[in-house]
């Protein structure tokens, strides 16, 4: 029966470490019990199979979940492993660039820059704005400006 845990301790050099367990036990095991060691970390959670041996209570069949396994960009859920590339580039926008009132359906950035102080815009002024485009192993590109999220954020969570 595969029980939930955290590592508390974890002796890279030594390569074993202990687990807290869902009843707060902790629970000795060695990296060579571990499907994916190179995830260890303190504070990881774990998945395991419980066992005992002549020291105790201990742990195998241990696995490491990953920190998270979607991200959420201005509110579209993306699954990491299904992220193909991604690249952040510049781009040229005129300054003065019209909110079209009609289209009733405004993104999180268009309502900021409606918030944001106008600056004087002189016509035909331009202003260059950072973007980050993700390709998907299914053929989709998102592209999310700076206007809309932390790019350098977010850049740093793909790179998990």
């Amino acid at each position: 029966m595969a029980m939930n845990g955290t590592i508390t301790t974890w002796f890279k050099d030594k390569g074993f470490g202990f687990i807290k367990d869902e009843n707060g036990d902790n629970r000795y095991f060695h990296v060579i019990k571990v499907a994916n060691p190179e995830l260890l970390k303190k504070d990881a959670a774990v998945t395991f199979e419980p066992t005992t041996n002549n020291k105790g209570l201990s742990a195998y069949a241990v696995k490491v979940v990953p920190d998270s396994k979607y991200i959420y960009i201005a509110g579209e859920r993306l699954k990491l492993t299904s992220i193909k590339s991604f690249v952040v580039f510049s781009e040229e926008i005129p300054a003065d660039t019209p909110i079209d009132k009609e289209n009733a359906v405004l993104s999180v950035g268009l309502l900021m820059s409606n918030i944001r102080p106008k600056t004087t815009a002189t016509p035909g002024e331009m202003r260059t704005v950072k973007k980050l485009a993700i390709t998907t192993f299914q053929g989709t590109t998102l592209i999310f400006s700076e206007d809309e999220i932390d790019i350098e954020s977010t850049v740093k969570m793909l790179k998990v």
